[in-house]
């Protein structure tokens, strides 16, 4: 397995073991999504419409969640000895995206 890439400059390549599997999960959301708009296209009951519409977005909360930790996890270590140097721009990358949580 590779290790992930950690480098902290907007526009750089950015990934952590768990985005493969935030991935496969968002493209799980995304043919269920989909299912979702044919049921409303059929006419299906607005009960079963929610409840799977109540599922997708679970799933989709879910890889936002696990995305978050796994940053939190994975780049706080770089946060402090960068903090350390006298750069704040980590911490306030930490600021940003708790606003997510």
């Amino acid at each position: 397995m590779t290790e992930p890439v950690h480098e902290h400059i907007h526009g750089h390549t950015h990934t952590h073991q768990s985005h493969e599997a935030i991935i496969k999960r968002l493209k799980r959301a995304d043919g269920h999504l989909r299912s979702i708009i044919t049921m409303i296209e059929e006419g299906r009951e607005c009960v079963d419409i929610a409840q799977q519409l109540h599922a997708v977005e679970k799933a989709v909360c879910q890889a936002k969640r696990t995305l978050i930790q796994d940053h939190i996890d994975h780049c706080l270590e770089d946060s402090v000895t960068a903090l350390s140097n006298g750069d704040r721009s980590a911490i306030d990358e930490f600021k940003q995206i708790t606003k997510y949580l």
